[in-house]
């Protein structure tokens, strides 16, 4: 009897505990509220959950929240809260408020959305690697090693490898082009920016392009998987989950491999006085030894962030080009009359080209202007700012979002009308309201490398190939972590240039 007394009384207690803990919590909630409700927001749903319900409802149909929040920012204007329990995060969609966060150093990362990046489901990821390192030192201490390795000059001498596994994916095409077969553009797309990667950065010969069977472009999709559902509450630890989770992590540990013992070996070559390929690796090793800083962690980190977000991006880029192109024959016709004035029938295109390629250049930054594939970046302020009349308080995380501020009328007239002419050089330049590559010290080491790639696969692509669209085509937006066609991209394809290709 003493034994069931005790046990009730213990039950009480806890009761009493849960109860406490739940009252104080309702009272921190009401002090977070009443700190920032004076910034403007939606209603919120749930005075626990905040706008969570809205973003899961949109998550589960497969909607595009960004587009609520353009939305929102016509109704709140340009600042506006988000409430995640106790958590409040602040849409900043301000030209005045993207240079003050993004071009000075002194506003980090967010620590909670970028440390979700350093593991995946308890496996090291991006780690400390360029795009998640919070500590500005370090991170700076990485950029100086590796920003040569990306120079514009570096990367001209790599125009022979653009042009060989673009090639490779002309020739895979050309096997399907016959106006009746559906062409899964999306996933060749993938697989040859991942060969280009591969090769180009790190003298590996993936052959994706050619083996249905390799294990990349299959690790990357459950890695891009892992993306989407790490960021839903509890899903490691549903049952159901287990399985999926064990294969993402699988990958991930995979990638890292890779990766470990690419950089051994290249090491070991470099000390052995071997001959070793020309490539971003051994540009960035010998850049190390020089500064005597070769931090082995933050290099295997950096080859997942550049294996992994250094082919999705482009692809992505690459896919919504022809996905819009595919609806604008005015666009594609000014297109081709370039590409057929600047390349006409050579098999190589050289970087000269790329500079004559001005009408290209200006559809590319139109595609991400509306499309771009991360659609923004995330900071932590440390201090009380003041953006456009709105106080920002300290320590508050604040997003910058090119994908909203691409789509509103206040920053570009007609911006839902695809018009690469609003980026031609007599223009005015959209300062601080267009950045698909970040801004400031922190933007993406890969811009130049990225585009090069982009612009010798879209102009070998122009220069064999007719093709249409295979409805249904929604051009809708599915967020994944980066940016993609919601219902892929396929095509039927035909011969465009019956001449032959000079070798």
């Amino acid at each position: 009897m003493e034994a069931l007394e005790a046990t009730w009384g213990l039950l009480r207690l806890l009761l009493a505990v849960a109860l406490l803990a739940f009252g104080l919590y309702c009272c921190y909630l009401k002090y977070v509220h009443l700190k920032y409700d004076y910034i403007p927001s939606a209603p919120r749903e749930s005075f626990f959950f905040g706008h969570l319900p809205i973003i899961w409802r949109m998550l589960k149909n497969k909607e595009l929240v960004h587009d609520l929040f353009l939305q929102w920012a016509d109704e709140y204007g340009p600042v506006i809260r988000l409430n995640f329990f106790h958590r409040i995060t602040l849409l900043v969609l301000s030209p005045e408020g993207v240079k003050e966060y993004l071009t000075l150093p002194q506003y980090p990362k967010d620590r909670i959305v970028y440390g979700r990046l350093y593991n995946m489901f308890g496996v090291r990821f991006l780690g400390n690697g360029l795009v998640t390192d919070r500590d500005y030192n370090h991170w700076h201490k990485q950029r100086k090693i590796m920003d040569p390795a990306f120079s514009r000059s570096y990367l001209i001498g790599l125009m022979e490898t653009f042009n060989d596994k673009a090639e490779e994916l002309m020739k895979v095409l050309e096997e399907k082009a016959d106006g009746e077969t559906e062409v899964d553009m999306m996933n060749l797309l993938r697989r040859v920016t991942l060969d280009i990667i591969a090769k180009v950065a790190f003298g590996l010969e993936l052959n994706t392009l050619n083996d249905d069977l390799a294990p990349f472009p299959h690790a990357m999709s459950l890695i891009s998987q892992g993306m989407t559902e790490s960021r839903k509450p509890f899903f490691k630890y549903i049952p159901r989950n287990r399985k999926v989770v064990k294969e993402i992590q699988e990958n991930v540990q995979l990638l890292r491999r890779t990766g470990k013992d690419c950089i051994e070996r290249r090491c070991k070559a470099i000390q052995n006085g071997e001959e070793t390929p020309l490539d971003i690796l051994t540009q960035i090793l010998k850049n190390a030894a020089q500064e005597g800083d070769c931090d082995y962690e933050s290099m295997l980190d950096n080859f997942v962030t550049f294996f992994f977000a250094g082919h999705d991006t482009t692809a992505s880029q690459l896919a919504f080009s022809i996905m819009e192109l595919g609806r604008q024959p005015e666009v594609m016709a000014k297109l081709l009359a370039e590409v057929d004035a600047v390349v006409g029938v050579k098999r190589d295109i050289s970087y000269e080209d790329l500079g004559n390629l001005q009408y290209l250049s200006q559809v590319l930054k139109e595609v991400l202007r509306l499309y771009p594939p991360v659609p923004g970046t995330i900071r932590w302020t440390g201090k009380e700012g003041v953006v456009e009349g709105v106080r920002i308080p300290a320590k508050t995380t604040v997003i910058f979002n090119t994908y909203i501020m691409g789509r509103m009328e206040r920053f570009f007239k007609d911006p839902l009308i695809f018009d690469p002419d609003r980026f031609g050089k007599d223009q005015p330049k959209p300062y601080y309201s267009y950045f698909p590559f970040s801004l400031g010290p922190r933007s993406c080491i890969g811009q130049i490398f990225s585009q090069m790639e982009a612009k010798v696969v879209m102009a070998k692509f122009l220069q064999r190939f007719e093709f249409q669209l295979v409805p249904p085509q929604s051009f809708k937006v599915m967020d994944t972590g980066t940016f993609r066609p919601l219902d892929g991209l396929v095509c039927r394809l035909r011969p465009r240039n019956p001449l032959a290709f000079e070798d």
